[in-house]
């Protein structure tokens, strides 16, 4: 056919209209190809259209519906049920939503949100700079509701952004906001991972731009809240639009605080390092950079301690100038840590003022009960848990035993610090804490910081831990007040498998023999550190936790040491503890507020509850021991308060400290002397201190304890202990018999002879007056001492009380010798020492031939105190 001839198109004729006839039915009904209408009329493909009067079935009709019953497409399961509709779903497939309602639904979230922000911008405007820029001050207040302080006086002083360096700048952006210039005003996807990390426990994480931070410093506030997190995203909007970025870092560094009451990096800069601004180096500036994260956490001489965790952020800081190509490889290299300089207080916190203010504010930070930069924008009415009246009994008592006998003459005494705190074991109030010398003079607080090893005032716990765990010895005993351990000097630990570990007691000193009660008295190292191994040290730490150390003390590690106290708790950390011993083993976080109020409106604090930490039995038969420390062993200088106490002394490696750890049945209190370089900070022995040899626990620290407890409950009736015993408490444990063929430890005990050692008196306890001493016993002391090796005979100020198996066990060696055969004493000198114990033996033999004779510690030579009268100490 040609182009130009075209088909006729079809004309009406008589037949009906055309049925459409599916082109592969089934067997049944189905019309074979090539008949049936659509075989007689085909469509022509160029006339689609059919002809008038033709009309087809509506889509999706089977053929034959509507023309009776049959078989076909149109019945069965899942067949529509009328004309035009779908097949409807089953199985799973009933639960998913068609693509058009999924896309409503986007849709209609996209419209919300667009819609939302619209009017967020529409009514959200830009506010005047809020109260909060320009900070209020707090008052804080005696428990009486007198005033203690006020830190209102505000340091801040705006700069331009050309007088800061740009080392400096680019130091802040590495530190809190890289990409500042390059990003938006706020950063969705920096929100949505920090609150990620917040929902999955990684930590809460900010997600704000530099942009969003200064919005909060300069117009809101620093609440958590959705209403001011939602301002704050449309304002930095805003003001990303209308002000530039120069602007806004401007300031963001005139209003962020710093810590130490500096707002803006001007003041920060002359608060840390005492210079201006412009002249800041770019270690100098990465350091304050590192502070805008959390200051007190990175603050390296308000605490020490945190010196580790400022150097990892500074250097995080550096390093992240050189990622961003802000400063060279090798300038960052040579870049050291510039130590930051001491605070100048201001005068409002001169005295203890400044330690309790940054005390409080410290619990209120660290127990979440309000944040670093809130309490900092002031306002806020805190009433403490401090009793005028203690506090300055606790300042007196040092000033009378301490400050006022400092010499400029003497080096040593410029080395000197002291802290204190003091607990109410009931309550967990802190009742009064002492700081330093003065806060505008010594900024660190010595009643707070955690650098000082807290030395044998440890020991306690690994007493209180044995009994918590019915440990035994070696070979079995349980380990009660009278078991007997083996006091030898650097005598190897038994069944501790880390190696070889063989601590030196005292002076060298040697004890042979010894009762743990004794043990105690005397701070006996070689006798602890095996308990610590019969206990568990892993247990032992335990078990300090539960008393009240924090879980994160430094160096509080599980191995035999630990019972010698290389731990550095601070004085508040130990008072924590032996407030739980004080207060029959119950336990509960200590508080320093009342209560805090702002605009009339109180904030909730966290509960007092206490629990039972440990049981009552290993708290007070801890006590008991603890008595006799003070009635007749290294801590008789706390006799002094006139009160019923216990306590324990305590001195740290190569004596760089001294303490005292005591308590009545209603007051706790804790004393440490310190030894600090005033320049350096480093410590330093203090021997020769305030004109002592060695300063010990027994001596200031105990005065100190002493003096304040006398008058922080003067007026108050005096409260004896009420003790609940462990079982046994009171019944002597008898050592196995000596192993004949073993060898006799080398004479270097110097004569003295085992039966004479310290640890003969359990009677210590039915020995003592109450707080008195009688003379008859005392004559002869120092001539029962051995001297230069040579053994003189036993004293004559002993007791008739001292039985003749004591005189007829010891050793010939050990008697006539003068320390031949020290190590070869026999068990009827044991036997003989347990007998004379029972029956009030003095003490007048302590360390002979060792010191020639004399003893070290406050009233170590006063012995024969006559029975004193106690709590029940029935088991």
């Amino acid at each position: 056919m040609s182009d130009d001839e075209q088909p006729e198109p079809p004309h009406p004729g008589p037949e009906g209209p055309r049925k459409w006839t599916p082109r592969d039915l089934g067997a049944a009904g189905a019309t074979p190809p090539g008949h049936g209408a659509a075989a007689e009329d085909p469509v022509d493909p160029d006339h689609p259209t059919d002809p008038p009067g033709h009309s087809d079935p509506a889509p999706g009709t089977p053929t034959g519906a509507g023309s009776g019953t049959g078989t076909g497409p149109g019945t069965g399961p899942g067949a529509p049920s009328g004309p035009g509709k779908r097949p409807r779903r089953t199985g799973w497939r009933r639960f998913v939503p068609r693509w058009r309602v999924v896309l409503g639904i986007v849709l209609l979230f996209a419209l919300l949100l667009i819609g939302g922000f619209i009017a967020g911008y529409t009514l959200v405007s830009i506010p005047a700079a809020n109260a909060g820029a320009t900070a209020q001050s707090n008052v804080f207040l005696y428990a009486d509701g007198t005033q203690l302080a006020s830190d209102g006086e505000i340091n801040r002083e705006n700069v331009q952004l050309a007088q800061v360096p740009l080392t400096v700048q680019h130091a802040v952006l590495a530190a809190e906001d890289r990409d500042f210039y390059s990003e938006r005003a706020v950063d969705p996807k920096a929100m949505v991972r920090a609150a990620w990390n917040t929902l999955t426990g990684k930590g809460t994480q900010g997600g704000s731009t530099i942009t969003q931070q200064y919005v909060k410093n300069y117009y809101l506030g620093q609440e958590q809240t959705v209403t001011r997190k939602v301002k704050e995203f449309f304002i930095a909007i805003k003001l990303n639009r209308e002000e530039t970025k120069e602007d806004i870092l401007a300031g963001y560094l005139n209003t962020s605080y710093f810590g130490r009451n500096a707002y803006g990096i001007q003041a920060a800069s002359q608060a840390y390092y005492g210079k201006d601004v412009e002249k800041l180096t770019t270690g100098e500036g990465a350091y304050l950079a590192s502070l805008l994260n959390s200051p007190s956490a990175y603050d390296v001489i308000a605490h020490p301690q945190n010196k580790p965790r400022a150097l990892a952020r500074w250097n995080y800081v550096l390093d992240g100038m050189v990622k961003k190509k802000w400063l060279g490889a090798s300038e960052r290299a040579a870049t050291t840590f510039p130590v930051p300089g001491k605070v100048k207080a201001r005068a409002g916190l001169a005295g203890q003022r400044g330690y309790l203010v940054e005390a409080v504010k410290d619990y209120l930070t660290s127990n979440k009960i309000i944040d670093e930069n809130t309490l900092a924008t002031g306002g806020y009415r805190i009433t403490t848990t401090i009793q005028r009246d203690k506090q300055d009994a606790f300042v007196k008592a040092v000033d009378d035993s301490v400050n006022s006998k400092l010499s400029a003459d003497r080096k040593a005494d410029r080395n000197v610090r002291v802290g204190g705190a003091s607990i109410d074991p009931a309550s967990g109030k802190v009742l009064a804490m002492y700081g330093g010398i003065d806060y505008t003079k010594q900024y660190v607080n010595n009643a707070t910081r955690r650098d000082f090893q807290v030395g044998s005032t440890f020991k306690p716990f690994v007493f209180t831990s044995a009994v918590v765990n019915s440990s035994r010895t070696q070979d079995g005993r349980p380990i009660t007040p009278n078991t007997i351990y083996d006091g030898t000097n650097k005598r190897p630990v038994q069944g501790w498998d880390g190696g070889s570990y063989a601590p030196a007691n005292e002076d060298d000193a040697s004890y042979g023999p010894i009762t743990v009660r004794t043990a105690t008295d005397k701070s006996v190292n070689a006798v602890y550190a095996q308990m610590a191994v019969d206990v568990g040290s892993a247990k032992v730490k335990q078990t300090a936790i539960d008393l009240g150390l924090p879980a994160d003390t430094p160096d509080l590690n599980a191995s035999p040491s630990i019972a010698l106290g290389p731990a550095t708790a601070s004085v508040l950390d130990m008072t924590q503890a032996y407030a739980t011993l004080a207060g029959h083993g119950r336990h509960g976080t200590y508080t320093m507020v009342e209560s805090v109020i702002k605009d009339g409106e109180k904030t909730e604090l966290p509960s007092q509850d206490a629990e039972q930490a440990v049981t009552r039995e290993a708290a007070d038969t801890t006590t008991s021991m603890l008595q006799s420390v003070v009635d007749g062993g290294t801590g008789t200088a706390a006799q002094a308060s006139g009160r019923p106490a216990a306590g324990k002394t305590g001195t740290a490696e190569q004596d760089k400290a001294a303490w005292f750890a005591g308590y009545t049945p209603d007051l706790a209190t804790v004393v440490a002397l310190m030894g600090a370089d005033p320049e350096t900070a480093v410590q330093q022995p203090l021997y020769g201190a305030l004109g002592y040899p060695r300063v010990n626990g027994g001596g200031p620290p105990a005065q100190i304890w002493a003096q304040y407890t006398k008058g922080a409950l003067g007026g108050s009736e005096a409260k004896d202990f009420d003790l609940e015993l462990q079982d046994g408490a009171n019944i002597p444990v008898e050592p196995p018999a000596p192993n004949p063929f073993q060898s006799p430890t080398p004479g270097g005990d110097q004569g003295r002879t085992q039966g004479q050692n310290e640890g003969q008196t359990q009677g210590q306890d039915q020995g003592r007056t109450q707080g008195g001493r009688t003379q008859g016993q005392t004559q002869g002391q120092d001539q029962g001492q051995t001297q230069g090796g040579r053994n003189q005979g036993q004293t004559q100020g002993q007791t008739q009380g001292q039985t003749q198996g004591q005189t007829q066990g010891q050793t010939q060696g050990g008697a006539d010798n003068g320390g031949t055969n020290t190590g070869g004493q026999t068990q009827g000198q044991t036997q003989g020492q347990i007998q004379g114990q029972d029956q009030g033996q003095t003490q007048g033999q302590t360390q002979g031939g060792t010191d020639n004779g004399g003893t070290e510690g406050p009233g170590a030579a006063t012995t024969g105190l006559a029975e004193r009268p106690r709590g029940s100490r029935s088991p």
